[in-house]
């Protein structure tokens, strides 16, 4: 199976580098849709847009309806989680009974399972109701693998200035904890920290994806790479098992 990731696009219309994170975005679509094989999904892991206003969601639906995969899209801390719901209903994906953006997708040869990470604050959170939630969807499929997407990475970070994402360790742990039990788990796949990372998660690879919008990405590009968005690819398979390639967007 091969998935698609982008995230942390920070769609805006009212600031000067707008027409930048647009390009970005379509830049990345455009790229994903040239790839042969085309990927199976393609997953956004949040911070669609920047302000969570309407007309932001317009916009980054109109790019990503250009895409000729799937696409599945997760809550980010800069998301409003009613705008996300209304502009990505008619995909059929999100559950509209629940208060948090959290779901499972079945119809691929690996699961896919999306966090609803989010909290008031930047820092990411994980309350019992979603944790309980999570555990019914990892319980309800008993032999498929599991490929994990959140926000948030539920794992401390190597690399920037902050080596914990969630408001406090122990609700991290608790969520790192109910991953590993599980057994199934590939891989878990997040964003938000705007900057390219690779770790593990008690053997488990654990992924950072950086920002596709430019000029907000952190670390370190060689000149050719600086002004094009990155984004990942991700194949699984069952004898060579999880691997990661890394995506320039605009090269050959």
């Amino acid at each position: 199976m091969i998935i698609a990731q982008i995230s942390d696009t920070h769609i805006a219309l009212d600031i000067p580098d707008a027409d930048r994170r647009a390009t970005d975005l379509a830049l990345s679509i455009a790229d994903i849709n040239a790839l042969d094989p085309l990927p199976d999904v393609i997953v956004h892991t949040g911070d669609i847009v920047h302000n969570g206003r309407q007309d932001e969601y317009a916009q980054a639906a109109a790019i990503l309806a250009n895409a000729r995969a799937p696409v599945y899209v997760l809550a980010g801390n800069k998301d409003n989680r009613t705008a996300l719901r209304e502009t990505f209903a008619a995909d059929g994906y999100l559950a509209p009974n629940l208060d948090f953006i959290q779901y499972a997708i079945e119809r691929y040869p690996v699961r896919l399972l999306a966090l609803d990470t989010s909290s008031v604050g930047n820092k990411g959170d994980f309350c019992p109701e979603r944790l309980r939630h999570l555990a019914g969807l990892v319980a309800a499929e008993a032999t498929k693998p599991i490929v994990v997407f959140a926000h948030h990475p539920p794992f401390v970070v190597s690399e920037g200035p902050e080596p914990v994402h969630f408001e406090s360790l122990e609700v991290m742990s608790e969520l790192s904890t109910l991953l590993r039990r599980s057994g199934r788990i590939v891989a878990v796949c997040s964003g938000h920290v705007h900057r390219s990372v690779s770790s593990e998660l008690e053997g488990i690879p654990a992924i950072v994806a950086p920002s596709i919008a430019t000029a907000l990405r952190y670390g370190s590009y060689p000149p050719h790479m600086q002004q094009k968005p990155v984004y990942y690819v991700h194949r699984f398979d069952p004898v060579r098992g999880f691997s990661t390639e890394t995506r320039v967007a605009g090269d050959a």
